[in-house]
């Protein structure tokens, strides 16, 4: 069964995929599918003896270009629809151990574009309303290969949380004519302590209202809606503070630190988002301290009311001392 139901309660619309029950959990080095293919070795979903970044269809997508027929009726009240879009596979190195934080900045500015181009593509669908670039990094996460990838997921409406986000966008623009991202970057960088690194095009800080105790936001400095809005030098910028911001999380406890990425653009339909899109990606990793983690419970499960353990403040100063010992920093 793969389909889409909305919810007529709160308007969201939910993917339902049961065939995802089958995926692949966990599997050993030599078993993984994400390496390449060797010689004595099962088949992988790479056919390649090496690579540098590959992308592929999920094996098992919630999203697809050619769905199956809803398996339930719907009415007015109960609305279902077949799962338009797509569900790909971003994997970064043929190395199984290799992380992003491990990268050099030239290794991460090509999966930068790798990103821009597969936003780019999947654009240009007519099924495709908005494309989600993000990473579920460790087992708190809930990943199921242990191989560094990313995905990406092509919807055919904007998701709940960026459209929140365009809505209260817009009502700012409205009211006082200025892009609200604009605005926390101009009084982030004016304040400077919540600041966790910068360079020439990008700033990396923890929110104001931050959910997690360490999220950080990276954010472009100026207006640009999406990764195809950046020049040449600006993308490597990007690559650049990823760098510093993902070996800051590492160096933080001191060991990997699980997260989850997501990268906020335009939608790819509706050109009247254009004025309210600001290019930015948000990490949220789940520790509050090196042992214990930060759960999602009755408040923000049941309420969406989160609740923050920690100063903004003080988990910013945090990471920026773990950033600043990021060897080539910028």
């Amino acid at each position: 069964m793969t389909e889409r139901r909305r919810d007529p309660t709160t308007g969201e619309w939910r993917m339902f995929a049961s065939h995802r029950q089958d995926r692949t959990f966990l599997p050993t080095e030599e078993q993984c599918p994400l390496c390449p293919t060797r010689p004595g070795r099962p088949p992988t979903e790479i056919p390649l003896p090496a690579f540098d970044v590959v992308v592929f269809e999920n094996r098992f997508p919630s999203l697809v270009a050619k769905p199956p027929d809803p398996d339930v009726v719907g009415s007015e009240l109960y609305q279902v629809a077949p799962s338009y879009g797509a569900n790909e596979v971003v994997v970064y190195s043929d190395d199984h151990h290799l992380e992003l934080a491990d990268m050099e900045v030239g290794k991460l500015a090509r999966i930068v574009e790798v990103w821009a181009d597969r936003y780019a593509a999947l654009a240009d669908r007519s099924d495709v309303d908005y494309v989600l670039i993000f990473e579920n990094r460790g087992e708190a996460m809930g990943v199921t290969l242990h191989h560094p990838h990313g995905q990406i997921y092509a919807y055919p409406e904007v998701p709940a949380r960026p459209l929140l986000e365009l809505a209260t966008a817009t009502a700012h623009l409205e009211q006082g004519g200025t892009c609200v991202f604009c605005d926390v970057v101009a009084r982030e960088r004016a304040d400077g302590v919540r600041v966790v690194a910068q360079n020439r095009s990008f700033l990396a800080f923890v929110p104001f209202a931050a959910r997690y105790p360490y999220e950080v936001h990276v954010t472009a400095h100026r207006h640009a809606p999406s990764l195809l809005d950046l020049s040449d030098p600006e993308r490597a910028d990007l690559a650049a503070l990823l760098k510093v911001v993902l070996s800051g999380f590492d160096r933080m406890f001191g060991f990997r630190l699980p997260y989850v990425m997501a990268m906020h653009q335009a939608p790819t339909a509706d050109h009247r988002w254009l004025p309210v899109s600001h290019l930015h990606l948000e990490f949220l990793p789940p520790h509050r301290t090196a042992t214990k983690l930060k759960y999602l419970a009755g408040s923000e499960l049941g309420g969406g009311a989160y609740l923050n353990d920690t100063r903004p403040e003080a988990t910013a100063a945090a990471l920026r001392a773990a950033a600043a010992a990021t060897p080539g920093k910028v």
